[in-house]
């Protein structure tokens, strides 16, 4: 990368989606009930809201369909201060959209509509390509890599920001419907063999693992692949970082769960955020916590992102910091 400061600190790319929330816990997908949304969802677009409420130059590379939940998302990543310029709008194919409903022990069930919808049309020619390569970092999530244009494009987008000197950060989310798939397998397993910051959660590195300790699995994906930081995210029992020599661990913030969706998006939002800011290690794990904290406290999955006020103000509140 050349002296001149990049155009984007973060640029990331992936599923943009309408999502609905079952009002009441236990409430079931075969019987009629309540939802509130539309809410602007998708991995990437939590992850890059938090990250631009922070400050950071995002861009984003998307397709939404031209329609009232296409318009949703739209008009919120740029309140949010996000470059759309690369996001799209299919006239022949409608929003993605996903319905979530909690089990009585907290766990999610989630119906998508995404394969046959515009957010599957991702598309890049050669100067956008030029455009959002020159930027500090690019952000994968493993639930971006369901169809062979998002595929694509994301390979050719890592090989250009490395190329220039950027980094490239993979939060793999992995999920066993997609590991079903072998093009998907094969491109969340290329982004661990590329990437340079590595989010994984302890189901990620267990997956990874293939039974071994995890401990073991820590040490030999530092050990033989390109990454130079690895994060753990532990949940309720807050991360852990690992490289360069060093191990850091912080604590989570103990809040009132209302809606667990897009806390590890947040979290990593945040982390990015920090990072490309010039923040040390230390202090941006302990953003992203806060982060992934507050986010669970609203309903919906980008209704948690905050601004750094908001997470100094939790940081420095008297709750309880496991």
């Amino acid at each position: 990368m050349s002296d001149a400061q990049p155009t984007f600190d973060i640029v990331t790319a992936g599923e943009l989606l309408a999502e609905f929330v079952a009002e009441r816990r236990g409430q079931r997908f075969t019987e009629a009930g309540r939802f509130l949304g539309p809410f602007p969802s998708g991995a990437p677009a939590i992850f890059a809201s938090q990250a631009a409420r922070m400050g950071a130059r995002v861009a984003y590379v998307g397709c939404v369909g031209e329609d009232g939940f296409g318009e949703l998302i739209r008009e919120r990543l740029t309140a949010d201060g996000i470059d759309i310029g690369a996001v799209a709008c299919d006239p022949e194919r409608p929003t993605g959209t996903a319905f979530v409903r909690y089990r009585d022990d907290g766990e999610r069930d989630f119906v998508f509509n995404l394969a046959h919808s515009a957010a599957a049309r991702l598309a890049l020619d050669e100067a956008g390509l030029a455009r959002l390569a020159d930027t500090r970092y690019l952000h994968v999530m493993g639930s971006s890599l369901t169809s062979p244009a998002a595929i694509a494009l994301i390979d050719a987008l890592v090989a250009r920001v490395q190329a220039r000197g950027g980094q490239v950060s993979f939060d793999p989310n992995i999920r066993p419907e997609l590991m079903r798939d072998p093009a998907s397998r094969d491109a969340v397993l290329r982004r661990v063999d590329d990437c340079d910051i590595f989010l994984p959660s302890e189901a990620d590195i267990a997956w990874l693992g293939e039974g071994e300790a995890e401990a073991d699995t820590v040490a030999r994906l530092l050990a033989t692949k390109r990454l130079s930081l690895l994060v753990l995210k532990r949940a309720e029992r807050g991360s852990e970082a690992f490289g360069a020599g060093e191990h850091q661990r912080v604590g989570a913030f103990k809040v009132t769960e209302r809606d667990p969706t897009g806390a590890g998006d947040c979290f990593g939002g945040a982390l990015i955020a920090a990072l490309a800011g010039g923040e040390t290690l230390a202090r941006a794990l302990t953003l992203a916590s806060a982060a992934g904290a507050h986010a669970v406290t609203r309903i919906g999955p980008m209704e948690g992102a905050s601004d750094r006020i908001t997470l100094d103000a939790l940081i420095a509140s008297p709750g309880d910091f496991t």
